[in-house]
């Protein structure tokens, strides 16, 4: 899995019990090269030549996912033949579910063909396009699997994943399912801290932990449309980008960087709450995965907003924050090979349920 933050690779080794629990045998985070990066950052935009730079780009990140898997085996001791596929999601470049047709499209950059050459394992990819053809969001896939993973008859729990954008996912008490995008989660303050201290991301929320929310620059980017939008509802870099920061900045000229850090993580944290009390006021946890979860401020601040509901990384549930992404399309591979359906219409609005993916044998 290579996700929003285009940050790098993490790969998961799974094996499934009788009962379908996954068994992590082996986790590898691979960081992608500097250069991979900025071209797959830079292509979140137009830009000139972009077919040739998207599919040179394709290449690479696929060379780097074959090394995640050899770094899997090597370090699990298992055989490549011992492997039923290898599940590999893309880098997503663009999503704009629904938009100028009536279908829109989400393009995630891989080559999976030349995943399966390199590894010689069976590969599934290409998750998102079967949901979205049936009139769907193609997004947030992994609902799905965390009602899966995590789900206790009974209870109302929400899962929150934090990557580059915020997910919830929630697992109703009486079994029924529902999710959404919230908005950003690490994309903005990544995109702040990188471009005014040259850092890729705010270690623990240290920085923003050094400023102050400013209430003005607070409410202004909370009166973007799409926190108000009804599920089901999706949204990446398309939106929140670097032009979206700069012109809710430039309606607030002279604040001091550390507060804005600062004001961004509370947009993240005011959001997700917000979401969370209109779609599940009941919930008794808050399990957050992701890498936003490694951040002790935003997850501070999660608690104090949600002072009755126990917030919590996943590791307190058995999976750590970082496996939790990487086991989802694990799952929604051997769900393809299985022919079972891997959406959730109720959370994509797809007209029913898919079996995602495409099979590219060894």
């Amino acid at each position: 899995m290579s996700g929003t933050s285009t940050d790098g690779v993490d790969g998961v080794l799974v094996r499934w019990s009788a009962d379908d629990r996954p068994e992590v045998l082996a986790h590898v985070q691979h960081a992608f090269d500097p250069a991979l990066r900025a071209e797959l950052l830079a292509l979140n935009s137009p830009g000139e030549n972009e077919l040739h730079r998207a599919a040179l780009a394709a290449n690479a990140l696929t060379e780097a996912y074959a090394r995640t898997v050899d770094a899997l085996l090597a370090d699990s001791g298992v055989a490549g033949a011992e492997v039923q596929a290898v599940g590999a999601h893309g880098q997503t470049v663009r999503h704009r579910p629904g938009a100028f047709d009536g279908t829109g499209y989400t393009l995630q950059l891989n080559a999976p063909a030349l995943l399966a050459e390199r590894c010689g394992i069976d590969v599934v990819a290409d998750f998102r396009s079967r949901d979205l053809a049936a009139g769907g969001q193609a997004a947030p896939l992994v609902p799905v699997v965390h009602r899966a993973l995590f789900a206790r008859p009974g209870r109302d729990i929400a899962v929150l994943n934090l990557g580059g954008i915020a997910n919830l996912s929630l697992l109703h008490a009486d079994g029924r399912l529902s999710g959404f995008d919230t908005g950003p989660a690490n994309v903005l303050m990544d995109l702040w801290i990188e471009r005014t201290r040259g850092l890729p991301y705010d270690a623990d929320g240290a920085w923003a932990a050094q400023g102050k929310v400013l209430p003005t620059l607070l409410a202004d980017a909370l009166c973007e449309p799409y926190f108000a939008a009804p599920a089901p509802k999706s949204t990446g870099r398309d939106l929140f980008h670097a032009d979206w920061l700069e012109r809710l900045l430039a309606r607030h000229p002279g604040v001091a960087a550390a507060d804005v850090q600062s004001t961004l993580c509370e947009l993240t944290v005011r959001s997700v709450a917000q979401a969370l009390a209109a779609s599940m006021p009941s919930a008794a946890e808050l399990l957050v995965c992701g890498g936003g979860a490694l951040n002790g401020e935003l997850m501070r601040r999660l608690g104090a907003a949600l002072p009755a509901v126990t917030v919590l990384s996943t590791a307190g549930r058995g999976l750590p924050p970082l496996q939790v992404e990487a086991v989802a399309f694990a799952w929604l591979a051997r769900a393809h090979l299985s022919r079972v359906a891997g959406n959730e219409p109720a959370v994509t609005g797809a007209r029913g349920a898919r079996v995602l993916g495409a099979l590219y044998p060894a």
